[in-house]
């Protein structure tokens, strides 16, 4: 497995690479990281992971500064499963000057968690961007628990004809149901056994409306009432059309309901898609 830090580094390795499957992370990576990249692995010759914390993504008093860099660790993980090279540049290197150009994302992302993180997706929309132009790949991979990122994404790329499948892979699971995530590492032990609560309402709500319930605004009300009580701070609880994240509507076949919501210092969120 070759670690790469430069772009020079990463172009010339592509030359050599055939068909390229991608999985941009943030590092400090879990089983949930790793089963993307066998899931990569099904889908072309070479398998390239970035790790990079792009600071334009995050908004004034979050968690940048104290987000986890664990590089050798993950490059270790990722040697095991086979993947073909790790992409870690330092800031200044994907950054050599304040970026000018940014992608600018539809209003679909001020909605959702991008109401409560302005800004957020403008600048996932364009580090993306820019790691695809760099690596170049046939194929990118991103995980569904970021369903609002993976639709963004998803959605850039069609619009913006980039040349790239994007894949959507599904949420890893820890045995009690709560998503996998990097920052499931901030919870205290108490908090940790109250976190599984959003998948156990997710499930509910997925019961419910597949066996013919349509009163989603109350039902999300009693779900973020449920929440506030056992001491989260919700941000949204809401059942939304998949296929457009607008309000669902008479003609919607497929929906996916979404919780995001902070328990002590540590903003979760999950979801769970719904088939009508």
């Amino acid at each position: 497995m070759k670690v790469l830090h430069t772009i020079a580094e990463l172009r010339e390795f592509r030359k050599q690479a055939g068909r390229v499957i991608f999985v941009p992370t943030m590092g400090n990576l879990h089983e949930g990281h790793l089963s993307l990249i066998h899931l990569a692995q099904q889908h072309g010759d070479s398998v390239i992971v970035s790790i990079f914390v792009n600071r334009l993504q995050f908004g004034i008093g979050e968690d940048f500064e104290r987000y986890p860099r664990t590089l050798a660790q993950d490059c270790a993980k990722l040697e095991t499963v086979g993947t073909a090279a790790v992409f870690a540049p330092a800031e200044d290197e994907l950054y050599p000057h304040p970026q000018q150009y940014c992608i600018e994302p539809p209003a679909i992302a001020d909605e959702l968690c991008g109401k409560f993180r302005p800004g957020h997706f403008r600048g996932v929309t364009t580090v993306v961007s820019k790691l695809f132009n760099i690596v170049q790949p046939d194929v990118a991979i991103f995980g569904k628990k970021d369903y609002q990122q993976y639709f963004v994404l998803r959605d850039m790329v069609l619009d913006l004809n980039m040349p790239i499948d994007i894949i959507g892979a599904e949420t890893g699971r820890a045995e009690d149901g709560l998503a996998l995530s990097s920052r499931n590492a901030y919870l205290t032990p108490t908090e940790r056994a109250e976190a599984p609560r959003i998948y156990r309402h997710l499930s509910q709500l997925h019961d419910a409306i597949s066996g013919g319930a349509r009163d989603f605004e109350p039902r999300c009300a009693l779900v973020a009432n449920d929440l506030t009580q056992h001491g989260w701070k919700v941000d949204y609880v809401e059942v939304r059309d998949a296929h457009t994240l607008g309000m669902p509507t008479l003609q919607s076949t497929r929906l996916v309901a979404l919780i995001a919501a902070k328990l002590g210092n540590t903003r979760l969120i999950d979801n769970i898609e719904i088939e009508l």
